[in-house]
């Protein structure tokens, strides 16, 4: 068994600049290999920061790594994720996995052909509010989840801190916010709450750009009998980054995640008036001794639990990617779990184009070839 991981990088823009520092800042086994991304400049620079080495092309870097993260803009998802399944090296694939549903799929059956660790930027998963306020919903104590509301909001990122052109771009980005910014908030519903069953859904654009709506509003059917909506806005407000608010209705517990994604705070009133707040270092230091499982459904719809991950549960992503790697474990979440992400976001899609119809989400995946990767 190798001490340490050969980690390259395809794309070397802000989300890989923050995958990098996130290697870094949880001290993961990992040794600097290759970055490419069409522009020189932005690889040069990243290059500098981090230590990793230019490479002329894409293969440079997949050839000389053991894993690689690709994080360049969507459309070209499938076919680095392929160059990379092909010679088995290990992927952490930013989300959303490909532009369209059949894509995505396509990808997973790839991936779980290939045999190779593969994990989804689905970071939200590992955000120590979210895991508290899973371990709130899920304490028997707080009875059945009724119902959920989800808000999410942030200018569009074309601007600010984000910059990021291809994301106006349908070609490239496939879709608006609901795609390429909340597929993170229907698969955290999905975490929260369980199976998506139906949703009902608009959208609309305001900014004009084709094919990219800035807002879309769902109402969704939970398996378990709970009603939740989702709202998601890009707007033109650079004083809201990315922020979300999210209230569950318990039967006997009020929960609210508001304020930073990753440090809450997370508040809960109970029925008897007892609840409390917990912020930042409180929150790390419940989960300590108190993580909740990490439990997801595969593509039959199976709920089932990586008991490994969740003894060494962790509120790095990437760190805990390059342990799975070392361990010989499958990492989470995967590309079976962003499927299923795609699918209730697909569904929301048809949904809208039909108006509003009730759309129910499909349990199992199409037969994909992926033979034309």
């Amino acid at each position: 068994m190798t001490s340490s991981v050969r980690v390259g990088f395809l794309g070397a823009g802000l989300i890989a600049t923050y995958h990098s520092k996130s290697l870094r800042r949880g001290g993961a086994a990992v040794e600097r290999a290759g970055v490419y991304d069409p522009d020189a400049q932005r690889s040069a620079a990243f290059s500098a920061a981090s230590g990793h080495t230019v490479c002329a092309s894409e293969n440079d870097v997949l050839d000389t790594c053991d894993a690689v993260y690709v994080c360049t803009w969507t459309s070209e998802h499938p076919r680095l994720v392929a160059a990379a399944a092909q010679r088995g090296v290990h992927v952490f694939c930013e989300k959303p996995l490909a532009t369209d549903l059949l894509g995505a799929e396509r990808m997973t059956q790839l991936v779980a052909q290939s045999g190779i660790v593969n994990q989804v930027g689905l970071v939200l998963r590992h955000s120590p509010a979210f895991r508290f306020a899973k371990l709130l919903i899920d304490d028997p104590a707080a009875g059945d989840v009724m119902s959920v509301v989800f808000r999410d909001d942030q200018f569009i990122p074309v601007q600010g801190h984000y910059g990021s052109s291809w994301r106006v771009d349908r070609s490239r980005a496939g879709a608006g916010t609901l795609l390429e910014h909340s597929i993170h908030d229907v698969d955290l519903l999905r975490w929260l709450v369980g199976d998506i069953h139906s949703v009902s859904a608009h959208t609309a654009n305001h900014h004009g750009h084709e094919g990219i709506e800035d807002v879309a509003v769902s109402t969704m059917r939970f398996g378990n009998g709970s009603l939740g909506t989702l709202t998601s806005v890009w707007h033109d407000n650079l004083a809201r980054p990315s922020l979300r608010r999210v209230e569950i209705f318990c039967q006997r517990r009020h929960i609210v995640v508001d304020g930073d994604d990753w440090i809450g705070p997370v508040s809960w009133t109970d029925s008897d008036g007892s609840g409390g707040t917990l912020v930042g270092d409180s929150l790390h230091a419940q989960l300590a001794t108190n993580a909740p499982a990490d439990t997801h459904a595969d593509t039959n719809g199976n709920a089932h639990a990586n008991a490994h991950a969740n003894a060494h549960a962790n509120d790095n992503p990437d760190v805990e990617f390059i342990r799975a790697i070392l361990d010989g474990r499958p990492a989470s979440p995967d590309f079976a779990v962003a499927l299923r992400a795609h699918q209730v976001v697909d569904a929301m899609y048809r949904s809208a184009d039909a108006d509003g119809s009730a759309i129910i989400v499909p349990r199992v995946a199409r037969s994909a070839d992926v033979s034309d990767i």
